[in-house]
């Protein structure tokens, strides 16, 4: 049975009573008192069934939050419905009639904020907190208070019966001029939007911007991302340039480790199984350079006075690149000073054919 017949039917039940309309408005609004009593029983019963089985609060506050709204609407639907009984003249018809929609779009109104709240709250609870530190379910909360608050408004004016195509209409070009006028600020937002649905970094990362800053990336927000460099500088730089570039992210990958490259040339002459010996315990021994994967020696090219060598190791952050970087170089050299392998320099001979005469 649908809503439509069963008010039907109490309106003949009611005309049955008698042709007082006091009377049949009455038992109206007593009728849907009573409906809207046993149905707020059936529908929270109906999820408090569901509530059993889960192991959050979540579905017990929802029964809680649902009780007020489903009664107070055939509560309301029944006054309105008995209002309509009385025959009363077209003004006070509508302007009662109007009052009880706009307090059921109230009612709901308030329902749906506080539900909106119940979500917020068990997302930020969850284990997978990433949505919540970028800020994409703040904005998400705010865009659907702005969308209930627009559907309330909305309903209000047909309510009382207030034709919205000219107030849309309105909406329309001051939405177009505030866009306009705030295109950059518009483009950051919806960049900041990509970049947290895309995920090309997160907070805790090491990125290399295009423009050549280095750092760990701070906060993202929804209009620019902050970056601390080893400087201990923060740079502040707006979503819309950060989508449009090139972003080497450093921490990329399922793990965080990052692998360092040390350069080394020695001189020609040198026994090169020495050369990968050394390098190889100079990496074995460091602390912070890890086992796997294994630290290795490359023999890389031939240069104009140098063989030249590269060490590859791999640390637990790329924040730590600069240091064990040096300490490696320091390492690196002593143990080749040690076992008297040269490190050449680029060397200029200058031959003389002649030396001009010298008058005394």
């Amino acid at each position: 049975m649908t809503l439509t017949e069963l008010i039907a039917q109490i309106q003949q039940l009611a005309e049955l009573i008698g042709p007082n309309v006091y009377l049949q408005a009455s038992i109206i609004a007593t009728a849907f008192i009573v409906i809207g009593k046993i149905a707020d029983w059936i529908i929270s019963g109906i999820i408090s069934r569901f509530a059993r089985r889960s192991t959050n609060d979540f579905d017990d506050q929802l029964v809680s939050l649902v009780h007020k709204p489903i009664f107070m609407s055939f509560v309301l639907l029944g006054l309105s419905l008995g209002t309509r009984r009385l025959d009363l003249p077209d003004i006070p018809t509508f302007i009662t009639v109007g009052i009880l929609k706009t307090l059921a779009i109230f009612v709901w109104y308030s329902t749906f904020m506080s539900l909106m709240g119940l979500v917020v709250s068990v997302f930020s609870k969850t284990q997978d907190r990433k949505i919540v530190q970028t800020g994409m379910l703040a904005l998400l909360h705010n865009v659907m208070k702005i969308v209930v608050f627009a559907l309330a408004i909305y309903f209000l004016f047909l309510a009382w019966n207030i034709d919205v195509t000219a107030w849309l209409a309105s909406a329309g070009i001051v939405g177009l001029a505030l866009s306009f006028a705030a295109k950059d600020t518009l483009s950051n937002l919806f960049a900041g939007v990509s970049i947290i649905m895309d995920s090309p970094y997160k907070a805790g990362d090491f990125i290399i911007l295009d423009t050549g800053e280095r750092g760990l990336v701070t906060d993202i927000g929804l209009r620019s991302t902050r970056i601390l460099t080893q400087d201990d500088v923060e740079i502040t730089v707006p979503n819309g340039i950060i989508g449009n570039g090139k972003i080497i992210n450093e921490a990329g990958g399922p793990p965080a480790q990052h692998r360092i490259r040390a350069a080394i040339g020695v001189a020609y002459g040198s026994d090169l199984e020495q050369v990968i010996a050394v390098l190889s315990a100079i990496a074995e021994k460091h602390p912070e350079i890890l086992d796997t994967p294994e630290p290795r020696v490359r023999f890389r090219t031939f240069g104009d006075s140098s063989l030249n060598f590269e060490l590859l190791g791999w640390i637990a952050q790329p924040v730590d690149r600069g240091r064990v970087t040096h300490e490696l170089n320091c390492a690196i050299y002593r143990a080749l000073n040690e076992n008297e392998i040269s490190i050449p320099f680029p060397q200029r001979d200058l031959h003389v054919r002649s030396m001009p005469e010298r008058n005394d």
